[in-house]
């Protein structure tokens, strides 16, 4: 009997769906942002040298989540794609993260016809359509794609699942975290939500290339440590892990995932249901005062009382207004730094939006990748302290910009 006879066989022997797929259909029921993917799902390997970009798992995210319990079934799904690009104007990613996931080959244990450990590869996706004609001048359409057999076998069998937040989901910013979100998902409700691997192991769960991070203090710096930060800050659970050595040599990792506490809960809830575009800032803990407002009582969990920050707040924005006058002030007096420096005022205390910082806003508009510039302006407002006091003109001008470049290659560009 041939691979696609068992599987066959297999759906025709027992049509009925385990549990990951019941709680799916549950979890669809409540319309909410909770799905759940199923267990095998989660556990199944990338093929050496093969893993999903950050996009294409989030859109794989995506079609579970359309899916829901009906995903073990042989029918299309079809999903809108203004779900999948959110704030992007354009589709053409879209068609990028669905050869992307056509082309990737997944492992998972197994049995040959004779009985002997083997190792089963396959892909997740057999087909998709993607409506390319846009409705009226609007780009908009419809994606539709059917699950492989091998894949639909694997969702009907997984007894096992993870509930997983799609707001979560969508405001990783990594990779490697949103895979390592899964495995603890799979694992928190389990009365020991532990997970202990080799390093072949890890590299192969989380998709890291051979070539990759080959010394281990790299992957903990640009894997391990990004992933703990977005995990502890955007999943119902926080993440710890213990580095296992033989000599100096680290050969295991032992993970551990232990769920939140309520006023925990309650914060994470809160971040999940703010803007993206701070996310790093506030997980840093560099822009937890408010706009420069607050003391830093803003912490995670922390109710912020807003009949304290009203005072502040006015106080603040005259304090803004008094910058903005001192600086067309220095326009007049002091613009005259050398020929670099004329007609650059001090850095404005408030928003560059203002009427008299449209040079520091066109500097940030340019070299921001596309971040909002009074985000940006707070960040290098805390960052230079009573520095940005004694800065002015083309000296001010080339920091403000060396800033704004370093800032969008700390955190990318926003979505």
């Amino acid at each position: 009997m041939s691979g696609s006879d068992e599987v066959l066989g297999s759906e025709v022997s027992d049509p009925s769906p385990r549990r990951a797929m019941r709680v799916a259909h549950a979890l669809a029921a409540k319309r909410g942002d909770e799905f759940a993917k199923p267990g095998r799902l989660v556990e199944v390997r990338f093929v050496k040298g093969q893993s999903l970009s950050l996009t294409a798992s989030r859109l794989l995210a995506l079609m579970i989540l359309t899916a829901g319990g009906d995903a073990w079934r042989d029918v299309p799904h079809r999903m809108r794609k203004a779900d999948i690009r959110r704030t992007h104007k354009s589709n053409e990613r879209i068609s990028d993260m669905l050869e992307e996931l056509h082309r990737t080959l997944f492992a998972e244990d197994d049995r040959s016809w004779r009985g002997k450990r083997a190792t089963r590869r396959f892909s997740l996706i057999q087909m998709s359509k993607e409506e390319v004609e846009d409705e009226n001048g609007v780009e908009s359409g419809w994606i539709e794609w059917e699950f492989t057999p091998d894949a639909r076998k694997l969702i009907q069998e997984s007894e096992t699942y993870a509930v997983l937040n799609r707001q979560a989901v969508l405001g990783f910013r990594s990779g490697y975290a949103l895979k390592l979100y899964e495995l603890g998902a799979l694992r928190i409700h389990r009365r020991q939500p532990i997970w202990r691997c080799d390093m072949m192991a890890l590299r192969s769960a989380l998709g890291i290339a051979p070539e990759v991070y080959k010394d281990f203090a790299q992957l903990r710096r640009k894997v391990l440590l990004v992933a703990k930060a977005e995990i502890d800050q955007l999943a119902h659970f926080r993440v710890e892990w213990t580095e296992i050595r033989q000599g100096r040599t680290v050969t295991e990792l032992e993970f551990r995932f232990e769920g939140k506490d309520a006023p925990a809960q309650i914060g994470t809830v809160d971040e999940l249901d703010r803007h993206a575009s701070g996310r790093r800032a506030r997980r840093d803990q560099v822009v937890e005062e408010v706009a420069g407002i607050v003391p830093a009582v803003e912490r995670r969990g922390a109710v912020l009382s807003i009949g304290a920050l009203v005072p502040s707040l006015t106080a603040r924005t005259e304090a803004g207004e008094e910058g903005q006058g001192r600086g067309a002030q220095a326009r007049t007096g002091r613009g005259s730094e050398g020929q670099g420096g004329a007609g650059i005022p001090e850095f404005p205390g408030g928003s560059l939006r203002w009427a008299g910082a449209e040079t520091f806003l066109a500097t940030g508009r340019s070299y921001g990748g596309g971040w909002d510039v009074d985000l940006i302006a707070e960040a290098y407002r805390a960052y230079m302290g009573e520095r940005l006091a004694r800065l002015s003109g083309a000296k001010l001008q080339r920091s403000w910009q060396g800033y704004c470049e370093s800032y969008v290659a700390r955190r990318g560009r926003p979505d």
